[in-house]
């Protein structure tokens, strides 16, 4: 690994730390709460324009590309997230069976959106690249879930 690629990584992973630890304590949203979700953004592009080694006219083209998906996304897992807190003490057994059919049907979209952008992003970066995306943004979310569970104050999965 060249000492290019550990500087990047090493700032990845120090942008992370400087973003989780504060917003692990932040309350609400805000302005402060909305800069530290930029800091983060900006620490994930960073750290997959690593990972993946993206050219800058890869990356000017893939970007963009990888924001609407993100978008997209984002908004199917909010709504999954709504349909799985709906469920209620209330609700019959037919509303239940529903609720977890559109729930099937979210995560069906979600796999039908990553399918069509795996195609779209093959035609801006390589097929190895695309790969390799896939292993960052896994990564990344490992990372920072690693990062904010270790953060004082902050319960853990052992401390229960």
């Amino acid at each position: 690994m060249s000492i290019l690629s550990n500087t990047f990584r090493v700032l990845s992973i120090v942008a992370v730390l400087l973003t989780l630890a504060p917003a692990a304590h932040a309350q609400g949203g805000g302005r402060r709460g909305g800069q530290r979700l930029a800091q983060l953004e900006n620490a994930k592009i960073a750290f997959i324009t690593n990972r993946v080694a993206l050219t800058q006219d890869q990356a000017q083209k893939f970007w963009p590309l990888y924001n609407e998906f993100s978008d997209r996304r984002r908004e199917l897992n909010r709504n999954g997230r709504l349909l799985r807190r709906d469920v209620t003490d209330g609700m019959t057994d037919q509303q239940i069976r529903d609720n977890i059919n559109q729930s099937f049907a979210v995560r069906q979209q979600e796999l039908n959106l990553e399918k069509e952008y795996f195609e779209k992003f093959q035609k801006v970066i390589s097929l190895r690249q695309v790969a390799q995306l896939f292993m960052a943004e896994r990564d990344f979310t490992r990372e920072v879930i690693k990062r904010v569970a270790g953060a004082p104050g902050q319960p853990g999965l052992d401390n229960d």
